[in-house]
């Protein structure tokens, strides 16, 4: 199923209208992805909720969540549980870029936003966990190195050449010489 039948799918009817009005037996379509209600627009400092939403939130909102939902599918949001794709990162980006008073500017990322900046000065971020950021063949190379230099460090020949190497520092003072080495050198 794709995802627009699913969207569709998931919607029934109900959802789609509003409840009649008290008063008048009309009923309000909600907008469509993109789109305002046909008919003037409210005043948006004296509508009702529901009008402000229909008329100015709507429009813009609902066409960015589809855009969320389509990346998130192609970042495969929907296959596993833990993802380094963040929904409320992407949906900021889009809908600061798509803003109708930015539209003869270039594209901005996400952390070159203004208002971004200034909140992630005062809190920023813990870092992604290498598990998100790497992909599956990146993570199997990590591992298998690992795993090579292990197996190479428990052969017997290495183990003493690393203790050597362990009582040529200590005995040598290998540290302090190199450190003069480079004291000398930067004298120069």
């Amino acid at each position: 199923v794709s995802l627009e039948a699913g969207i569709l799918q998931a919607l029934d009817m109900d959802q789609l209208y509003s409840a009649p009005a008290a008063d008048t037996g009309a009923q309000y379509l909600l907008p469509v992805l993109g789109e305002a209600p046909s008919g003037d627009p409210p005043d948006p400092k004296t509508c009702s909720p529901r009008e402000y939403l229909e008329y100015y939130v709507f429009p813009v909102l609902l066409p960015g969540l589809a855009e969320l939902l389509h990346e998130a599918e192609k970042e495969k949001c929907f296959e596993g549980k833990r993802t380094k794709f963040i929904a409320s990162d992407f949906l900021t980006e889009w809908l600061y870029n798509k803003n109708p008073k930015r539209k003869d500017e270039s594209f901005t990322e996400l952390f070159s936003i203004p208002f971004v900046k200034d909140w992630l000065k005062d809190h920023p971020r813990p870092p992604i966990p290498l598990s998100l950021i790497l992909s599956e063949e990146e993570a199997s190379l990590v591992i298998q190195s690992f795993w090579r230099g292990y197996r190479v460090r428990c052969d017997s020949e290495i183990q003493e050449l690393r203790q050597w190497q362990k009582q040529l520092r200590e005995e040598k003072h290998i540290t302090k010489i190199v450190k003069k080495f480079w004291a000398k050198q930067e004298a120069k």
